[in-house]
Parts: C-alpha cells; sequence; structure tokens
C-alpha cells in the first residue's frame, strides 16, 4: 500500500471517516512529529513525578477506590501489568475485526493529543498491530463504560492472550514473534493509559456511523421504489409544501425522492387517484428527513469525542512545568447518548420500511396481484417477508431502549455514575444490521411490484436500483426458499460499490 493511502494524524482535527478507512480499508495508519513531540513531552512529565516522591493519581497511586494507596518507585511496573491483567474480564463472542481495529485507530487518537502521558513504546505498539492487521481478540461485553475492551487490547502487546493474523487465531506471544515484535514492558501510567478513556465506544460509534450513513441514502432509494409502485401522490415531496419546514435531514430525503422519480410515466399516470395516501407513504420525508438530522447530531458528538483528550488523569503543561488533572474526561455520555438517539433514528427508518413492506403484499393497499404472486392460492407470494420484517422492527424497538440513562455504583464508592457507552454502540450496531435485513426485504418487494407494472418507464434512480437487483436476484416464483433472496439483497445493500453507483442518483446537496 503506497504512503498516500496512509492516514496521518497530525494537527488538523481528526473525523470519524478516517477511522472507518484504518478499519475497514486497513489504510496505514501513521503519527506525525509534531503529534510524537506531544506524546514524548507528556511521558517525561509523568516519569518525573512518577519518582517524585510526592503522590500523584494513576502514576504512583492505586486506581479507582484505591486511589489513597501510594506505591513505590519498584512498583510501578507491576502496577500497570496488573491493571491489564485485572480489567482484561470481557466476556462472550469477541467483536468483529474491524471493531477491534477502530477501537484501536481512535486509542491512537487519543494519545496523539498529548495528554496521556502514556510511553512512545505503547503508541508504536498499536501502530504496529494495526499496520500489520493483527488484531487481539476481544469479547464483546463487560463493559459499563470503558476498560475492559482496551485491557484485552493492552494485553496483546505483552504478548498475553489470543488474535487473529492472516484469516487464523493464535497465541499473541507468536503473533508478535511474527511481525518481529517484542512483548512490551511498561511502565508507570502506561496500563492506566491503555485501559482508560473513551476509544472503545468512540471506534464502535464511528463504524455505527458509516453504516447509518448507507443506511439513510438506501432508505431513501427503497422508498422511493414503494412509492413508485403504491402509485404514490407526487404533492407529498412537492418542494411547495417541503420548504415550509425548515429540518435540513428532511430537505434531503424529499430532493432525494424527487431525483429517485424523475421521469416516472408510471407516477404520472396515478395521479388524481387519491386525496392522499397513507402517512407511511406520505410521510417519507418527514420521518427519513428527522432521521438523518439525528445521524448528523450523532456524528457531531463522535467527531468532538475524537478530538477530545479523554484519559484521566490528564497530563496538562502549566507555566514551565506539568500539573496532574484528575477529571472525568473518561465519563462517554455524550457518545453513550449519541448512540441511542440514532439507535431511535434507526428504529424509525426500519418501522417505516416495515409498513410500506405491509402496504406492497396487501391487496386491500394496493392495485397490485395480492402478496405479489400471479399464482395467489397455491403460492404465497412474499406474505410471510412481511412477516420476517415484523420481527426485525420488534427486535428494534427493544434495542432503541436507551443504554445511557440505566447505572450502577462500581468501584467501591468511587465509580457511581456509569454512560454504558460500548452498549450503546452495541446494541445499535446490532439494531442497524437488522434495519437492513428489513430494507433488503422491502427491496425485495418493490421489484417485485415493479415486475408487475407492465406501462413504464420507471424513474430515473428506482428503475436503475430495480435493475441492480435484477442483476443479481430474479423475480421470484417460489423455487427455492425466499431467505436465499433475502439474503442477496441484504448483501446487496451493503455492497459499498452498489450504493456508489445509485448515489449518483440521489440529490447533489448536503445534509
Amino acid at each position: 500500500m503506497n504512503s498516500q493511502a496512509e492516514v496521518l494524524i497530525g494537527d488538523s482535527a481528526v473525523d470519524w471517516q478516517q477511522v472507518v478507512t484504518v478499519a475497514r480499508q486497513h489504510r496505514p495508519l501513521r503519527l506525525a512529529e509534531s503529534a510524537w513531540g506531544r506524546i514524548d513531552e507528556a511521558r517525561a512529565a509523568v516519569l518525573a513525578m512518577a519518582g517524585s516522591g510526592q503522590a500523584h493519581y494513576g502514576i504512583n497511586t492505586g486506581l479507582g477506590a484505591l486511589c489513597n494507596v501510594v506505591l513505590a518507585a519498584d512498583e510501578l511496573q507491576r502496577l500497570s501489568r496488573h491493571t491489564l491483567m485485572s480489567h482484561a474480564c470481557g466476556i462472550g463472542a469477541p467483536l468483529r475485526s474491524e471493531q477491534v481495529r477502530a477501537i484501536m485507530c481512535c486509542a491512537v487518537v487519543n494519545y496523539s493529543h498529548g495528554y496521556s502521558g502514556i510511553s512512545r513504546q505503547v503508541v508504536e505498539g498499536l501502530l504496529e498491530l494495526l499496520n500489520h492487521d493483527l488484531v487481539p481478540v476481544v469479547p464483546a461485553q463487560g463493559s459499563v463504560g470503558y476498560l475492559s475492551h482496551m485491557a484485552h487490547i493492552g494485553l496483546a502487546l505483552l504478548g498475553v492472550g489470543e488474535v487473529e493474523l492472516a484469516g487464523r487465531r493464535l497465541a499473541a506471544s507468536e503473533a508478535l514473534q511474527t511481525i518481529g515484535l517484542a512483548p512490551l514492558t511498561l511502565g508507570p501510567k502506561d496500563g492506566l493509559s491503555l485501559v482508560n478513556g473513551t476509544p472503545a465506544m468512540t471506534g464502535l460509534a464511528c463504524l455505527a456511523l458509516a453504516d447509518a450513513s448507507a443506511l439513510a441514502d438506501w432508505a431513501d432509494i427503497v422508498a422511493a421504489m414503494s412509492f413508485e409502485a403504491l402509485g404514490g401522490q407526487l404533492e407529498a415531496i412537492d418542494p411547495a409544501a417541503i420548504q415550509r419546514k425548515s429540518h435540513q435531514g428532511m430537505q434531503r430525503s424529499a430532493a432525494n425522492l424527487r431525483c429517485l422519480l424523475a421521469g416516472s410515466q408510471v407516477l404520472e399516470r396515478s395521479q388524481g387517484e387519491r386525496l392522499q395516501d397513507a402517512l407511511s407513504v406520505r410521510s417519507i420525508p418527514q420521518v427519513h428527513g428527522a432521521c438523518r438530522d439525528q445521524l448528523q447530531h450523532a456524528a457531531r458528538q463522535v467527531v468532538d469525542e475524537l478530538n477530545s483528550a479523554t484519559d484521566n488523569p490528564l497530563v496538562v503543561r502549566q507555566g514551565e512545568g506539568h500539573r496532574i488533572v484528575s477529571q472525568a474526561n473518561p465519563h462517554g455520555e455524550s457518545v453513550a447518548m449519541a448512540c441511542d438517539l440514532l439507535a431511535i433514528a434507526v428504529c424509525e427508518w426500519s418501522s417505516i420500511a416495515e409498513r410500506r413492506t405491509f402496504r406492497l403484499v396487501t391487496p386491500q393497499a394496493n392495485s397490485l396481484p395480492a402478496f405479489l404472486t400471479a399464482e395467489g392460492g397455491v403460492k404465497s407470494g412474499m406474505m410471510i417477508a412481511q412477516y420476517s420484517a415484523a420481527s426485525l422492527v420488534a427486535d428494534n424497538k427493544r434495542l432503541a431502549l436507551p443504554a445511557v440513562i440505566d447505572n450502577f455504583l462500581t468501584s467501591g464508592l468511587q465509580e457511581d455514575h456509569l454512560s454504558l457507552g460500548e452498549s450503546a454502540a452495541l446494541k445499535l450496531d446490532k439494531a442497524l444490521d437488522n434495519a437492513f435485513q428489513v430494507l433488503a426485504i422491502e427491496y425485495l418487494l418493490a421489484a417485485q411490484a415493479f415486475d408487475f407494472i407492465k406501462h413504464r418507464p420507471f424513474g430515473e434512480g428506482t428503475g436503475r436500483a430495480w435493475q441492480q437487483l435484477r442483476e443479481r436476484v430474479a423475480s421470484y416464483t417460489e423455487e427455492h426458499p425466499l431467505h436465499l433472496d433475502i439474503r442477496a439483497s441484504y448483501e446487496l445493500l451493503r455492497d459499498a460499490r452498489t450504493l456508489a453507483a445509485l448515489r449518483e442518483q440521489l440529490a447533489p446537496i448536503d445534509c
């Protein structure tokens, strides 16, 4: 991979898309000399404080409720190592490789700000893991806001635990030998800096933003197909009405629908058939637009977090020296709340899609063949696909319940308010996958409806979306299990190349 493809972290603000390119496209990550200078300066301050004989939280003291226990200089390496060992208590199935890569990337970004005091060798080690695609095996569950995910990652640098490398799982010690990296010996504050902060929830949230951005566009594309198949009345997306509401997301979705449906003679013939459509058809811009607005809000919160120092304590320059500031920047309330709000939006995207799916298969709601089959009776057509969509939406309603409002008492009496940020991000990830499955079903049904419409052409964008699906999935005649077509439709929705081609049919404006 050439140097021009790398992601360079220096003095400019970092955006969530950079994290996604490192996590998913395996772009190399590199720090500018200015970032290394900040890291080294804070590290020198930590080493000076560690040997000063004066208590500094997290540098030469115990952690959490043990913050009043002052440690001797020869205990500080053990403190860092034991911190990782005791905090690595994740539960359950491991995170996906891209999720671990996103977390490591966000950790490096956090250290690059120069307020952590972590050693250069640890940051170099994380970069080596990323750039050699050596991915620690990290259990997904067991975090109330931070600590456990990064502890498992940190242990890999010590040669402890398991990793994935070149498609196989092996011991971390063996993997480090393979890439020529010696196991690290941690120094003062290294262990705390590794488990501290919000990189885990922020990395997971960056991937969710990428998926939600794709979902937003696919929702407009597939909804436009349903709108056309159901003979929607164009007054619902008329600028004369849409411009009377100021919400930017609504403006974007309505403009997308107009672009996708441009040139549709199918819709031209259906105008005037009804005074107005059902709300699942008529309110597409309002609902999709509100969801888009929540996506933009979440993106702002995540970008702000990426460009923040989230360690406790922070190493802050004061005059000619430095001081240690004990605070609560690792509290991930902003990211957790953003993920929870976005999960509500994802639920709404999927919920209104299921309602359109219901209308596509229900003969009382359209002029199409019942359940989108020409042989109703002997064949059930797409009837049960709508059941599947309803089940997924029911799951998303449960996943839309906020995680951030929950709370527990941990670390004695020291940590008595928690963000549950990783839980919020992980349930958002699941909700997004459910929503893509719901849209995959709507896409199949809308395309099946198109097959029965003989008087064409369709809209410029909707016709192209129909053709894209038909290149992979034939019209359904019940000669094979329907779940195979749902899977194929889902895989198409998850294919960034397909969406890139169809985005040419969307409105050329920014959200």
